[in-house]
């Protein structure tokens, strides 16, 4: 008997190959299409050369949590404990499932924000919980009037998404007050804060619970190589929390990888000391705006997009199908592919509104983006 029995192919997957069995240009999945930094580049032909295969400790290559460490200083002003307070993991999503089940228990109660990252759910029903999705409002930003009804005395964590996949907003100053507020007035609730395109933000600064000392010790903060420096394939992210959560979290990451991939945190220990993280939001706001000025003269609509490296459109204008309906037509009649945002959300509700990611290079981008102004 299947433990998650109604949970089936990701829809990524299911775009990805309906793009490439219709040779249309994939904007669906979230994966650059561009090199890396040949600074990257450098240091793996240098570091293949060194003693760097052989396992690293299970928290991590000294050398790279020394320099998350910095980072976190340097953009954050906060001192994260080398040894007790970092761990280096096999991606965000094993972040997330290893802080779910460290902290969640059976009948416990999980405050999701819908529409949100489909890696969220499972791992929460693994431990007998329960998730209980709380719709966003209309222009995907919190509302903590609805949130603060559905948080009880068995809430145990409220998973946040900043900035947000899929619709690219930030939160404000008055979100994180409303947070801090929401977490000291339910003693039993943590937060897990996934923050994995926290360098891919815009105009507006990005606000992080790293910023905030009263909610350091009841939040595990994720975050992603994999999205930052464009390396996906890599599956490397960090997990920050207080030593006491840490404890619990290093307890079940122990069982599930031990440690990550030596050559990459050997790769990316150094690349960091040389602040290769200083032209991420440059490169990323380029390829926005390139997008964003290509279909301007569209029939989409363009909605906000204050970071992350997706843009959401709104095809009100366009079609009366639904959004997974539009996105299958989109890849086999116009050649672009995208993700429908209803498949984010519990309710499955469609509001005419598709996901595309501008993580590409820049021709495929101009390609894409004349392809949808003929429709």
């Amino acid at each position: 008997m299947s433990k998650l029995p109604h949970i089936t192919t990701s829809i990524f997957s299911k775009m990805s190959l309906l793009a490439k069995e219709h040779k249309a240009i994939n904007l669906s999945q979230g994966f650059p299409d561009f090199p890396i930094d040949v600074k990257l580049k450098n240091i793996i032909t240098q570091k293949i050369q060194e003693d760097t295969h052989q396992y690293c400790p299970a928290s991590g290559h000294p050398e790279l949590l020394e320099e998350i460490a910095q980072v976190v200083k340097k953009s954050y002003q906060r001192e994260a404990h080398v040894e007790k307070e970092i761990l280096v993991t096999a991606g965000a999503t094993q972040a997330i499932f290893t802080a779910i089940q460290a902290v969640v228990h059976t009948g416990d109660e999980v405050i999701i924000l819908d529409p949100s990252y489909d890696c969220y759910v499972a791992p929460v029903l693994l431990c007998n919980a329960k998730p209980i999705r709380v719709s966003l409002g209309s222009n995907f930003m919190p509302d903590w009037e609805s949130i603060q009804k559905h948080v009880n005395s068995k809430t145990k964590l409220i998973i946040t998404n900043n900035p947000h996949n899929p619709s690219g907003r930030t939160w404000g100053e008055d979100d994180m007050n409303q947070l801090k507020l929401l977490l000291d007035e339910f003693k039993n609730l943590h937060l897990l804060s996934d923050e994995v395109y926290e360098f891919i933000t815009f105009e507006n600064k990005h606000l992080s619970a790293h910023l905030y000392e009263s909610l350091h010790k009841k939040s595990i903060i994720v975050s992603s190589f994999g999205k930052t420096l464009h390396v996906t394939g890599w599956k490397i992210g960090y997990v920050i929390a207080d030593e006491k959560i840490m404890n619990e979290i290093k307890k079940i990451h122990q069982y599930m990888v031990f440690c990550v991939n030596s050559m990459s945190q050997h790769v990316i220990g150094a690349y960091l000391s040389q602040d290769g993280l200083k032209d991420i939001k440059i490169l990323y706001k380029k390829k926005r705006d390139i997008f964003r000025k290509g279909i301007e003269k569209s029939r989409f609509k363009l909605l906000p997009c204050e970071g992350t490296y997706f843009q959401t459109l709104s095809y009100e204008g366009v079609s009366n199908l639904s959004d997974i309906e539009f996105t299958e037509q989109l890849t086999k009649k116009y050649g672009v592919a995208a993700i429908p945002i209803s498949v984010f959300s519990q309710d499955n509700q469609h509001h005419k509104m598709i996901r595309f990611c501008f993580a590409k290079e820049n021709s495929t981008l101009k390609t894409a983006s004349d392809l949808l102004c003929k429709i």
